[in-house]
């Protein structure tokens, strides 16, 4: 099993479904294609406890996804597992498109105006149902900046920065 800084959280098991066994899972990224792409992974219990498991079933797309696990057929054993993550190596996660960053690339860059400004560091991202919301934090002050293409410039993930265009109106303090 890897060490536990080389694991990610993918998503949360937030509930039973069904009798069988099946598991809601609440995923941290948009869709479900990291779940779909590794059929091992490490469950850490609410207790912190670490187990392999192996997802025998799918269901569902994006948020709305059920699993069943091996070993784990019956609402009675799957009940435990509620309040656990799924966990996974970071270099089994898929590929990503150009342009296209996982959330755990995103957090923590410093993150600079396109004049040179910087605003702080991106510490959280919020999801609304139209674009992603960059919680950006620094020197006592927050910015939430809209995840848009017209706003965000150029990210540099060997750099560790992020550099927007602020929208009008929004002005960093």
């Amino acid at each position: 099993m890897p060490s536990p800084s080389q694991l990610l959280a993918i998503g949360k098991i937030t509930g039973t479904h069904g009798i069988r066994g099946a598991v809601k899972i609440h995923l941290y990224s948009g869709d479900d294609s990291t779940l779909r792409a590794v059929s091992e992974f490490v469950l850490r219990r609410a207790d912190r406890k670490e187990e392999v498991v192996t997802v025998v079933t799918i269901q569902g797309q994006g948020r709305k996804t059920f699993v069943n696990l091996k070993g784990y057929a019956s609402i009675d054993a799957a009940l435990p597992l509620v309040g656990g993550e799924l966990l996974i190596p970071r270099e089994q996660f898929p590929e990503t498109d150009e342009g296209e960053y996982y959330w755990v690339d995103l957090i923590g860059l410093r993150v600079f105006t396109d004049d040179g400004n910087e605003l702080g560091t991106l510490r959280e991202i919020i999801e609304t149902g139209s674009n992603d919301v960059y919680v950006v934090k620094g020197k006592g002050k927050e910015v939430l900046i809209p995840a848009l293409d017209d706003v965000v410039g150029n990210i540099d993930l060997e750099a560790g920065t992020m550099t927007v265009t602020l929208p009008e109106g929004l002005l960093a303090l």
